[in-house]
């Protein structure tokens, strides 16, 4: 059995189906296309966005030091002094360039598998260009290692493209959520552009125009490109089949479908008026009918425009500006880069693991199931039910364990007991899976899951070979 620690974790990545455009089949599999693939590999090896196995292991932080935005979308309300809601658009603080390069500095000691650095908000980061690109200048001077990244609703992008190249910014997301301004239109209230506000569709349009050059300009200078997508039920689910294909045709490079948070108490318009977020099945299905077009994302989180950690983790409050101002700079690249090669080495050990447990099973056809796991990193089933703050969810079918999404959840364990009701709504979230696999599960739980059709599986191992041993076990009871 694998062995590691929550700091020290490793990285495999799959090869991209897609690159912007496609392939010619004539050059398909040449010399080439080979060494552009590994070069793509490259770029995106250590950032958990880009990389669905990156997630598993390396680390990002966002910094909050653009307030300001230049649209009003109906799903955001932006809140600046909040510790208690997971969400964009949500910081606990604000931050000057010169604090948050700081704060980068400690963050990257004491997380050193701490690889990328994203402007998100709570605003929009082109909307407050002059922080923006002087956080930029000052971590890329002090820590040249880190990856640097932002995302934007697309607006002023392409007055910027040339400074975001400049500053050796790889990696723009864009919050695309139509292609046709009459879907917009029920979206987003109002547009501020040239000194101007644009109210309804004239303003629904220059959005997305500007989207449209913008990505385009991105595809140019040759950085890489996802769009995220909040799916609306009701409003766009069904549009976003069309918006994947024209980003994919114009050089996207992942797509990320994103639910739709909507509570009352979030204090935004459709949370008011009752507009209901898809559920997970939902979900999966649309990004099922869209992953045939390009790369799908399926293990965003939705972070807080403050975010640090692994994804899935949040350790913002550990770094409050009164912590963080008072802890002195630990960069060092020589002990990050040591940690790094850590990372590369069990990355190396897992890859022969899942190549051994392949090699024991044979190719076979069986029903497709689906499965949740207690991961706190690491690619293993390595944590307790009842301290899951989230389920990742795999589809399994005899030969492979195929990740397809995560389920947050609330804490079971709540100072030594559980609470019947979380316990209640964790089974819900996971109810269409045949099974759930966790370090350690307690009686009470494995009773309750059990009645739910739900079976509990204990282990401590890579999740892929967990997942196939419980499927192996799962077909001898489908037999008895």
């Amino acid at each position: 059995m694998l062995q590691t620690t929550s700091t020290l974790t490793p990285v495999s990545t799959k090869p991209h189906s897609k690159t912007s455009g496609g392939c010619a089949s004539s050059s398909c599999g040449s010399p080439t296309t080979e060494i552009q693939d590994q070069k793509l590999q490259e770029r995106i090896a250590k950032h958990p966005c880009y990389s669905e196995e990156a997630h598993h292991h390396y680390a990002r932080m966002h910094v909050a030091v653009a307030p300001a935005c230049n649209i009003q979308c109906n799903y955001c309300n932006r809140k600046y002094d909040c510790a208690n809601e997971s969400r964009p658009g949500v910081v606990s603080e604000l931050l000057t360039p010169e604090e948050a390069a700081h704060k980068v500095l400690v963050i990257a000691g004491k997380i050193p598998q701490m690889t990328v650095l994203g402007i998100a908000g709570p605003g929009d980061p082109l909307a407050n260009p002059e922080k923006t690109f002087r956080t930029f200048e000052l971590i890329a001077d002090k820590a040249p290692d880190i990856k640097l990244c932002l995302s934007t609703n697309g607006l002023m992008l392409p007055d910027y493209v040339d400074r975001i190249k400049q500053l050796n910014v790889d990696h723009v997301t864009i919050t695309i959520n139509m292609v046709d301004p009459k879907v917009g239109e029920k979206i987003y209230p109002w547009v501020h552009y040239g000194r101007k506000r644009y109210r309804g569709i004239e303003g629904v349009k220059i959005l997305h125009e500007r989207q449209m050059e913008g990505l385009q300009a991105l595809k140019e200078a040759d950085i890489l490109c996802k769009v995220n997508s909040v799916m609306i039920p009701g409003i766009n689910d069904e549009h976003l089949v069309e918006v994947d294909e024209v980003i994919r045709s114009k050089g996207a490079f992942l797509h990320n479908i994103m639910p739709l948070i909507s509570a009352p108490e979030h204090g935004t318009h459709f949370g008011l008026t009752g507009q209901r977020g898809p559920t997970p099945k939902e979900l999966k299905n649309l990004q099922d009918n869209c992953s045939g077009n390009m790369k799908m994302m399926r293990h965003c989180r939705q972070c807080r425009a403050d975010a640090v950690g692994l994804l899935g983790e949040d350790r913002s409050q550990e770094f409050t500006k009164d912590k963080f101002m008072e802890m002195a700079p630990e960069y060092d690249l020589d002990k990050r880069q040591e940690v790094h090669a850590g990372i590369e080495e069990f990355k190396a050990e897992l890859k022969a693991a899942k190549a051994k447990k392949a090699a024991e099973k044979k190719a076979k056809t069986g029903p497709k199931i689906l499965v949740a796991v207690a991961t706190k990193g690491g690619s293993l089933v390595n944590q307790h039910f009842g301290h899951a703050k989230e389920f990742q969810i795999f589809e399994v079918d005899g030969n492979e364990a195929k990740f397809v999404g995560h389920r947050k959840v609330d804490h079971y364990c709540q100072s030594g007991y559980g609470e019947e009701a979380t316990l209640e709504h964790i089974i819900q979230s996971i109810a269409d899976c045949k099974g759930v696999l966790a370090s350690k599960i307690g009686h009470c739980p494995q009773d309750e899951l059990r009645k739910a059709g739900v079976e509990p599986f204990e282990a401590y191992d890579v999740i892929d070979k967990v997942a196939l041993d419980f499927y192996e076990q799962y077909l001898q009871k489908l037999k008895a």
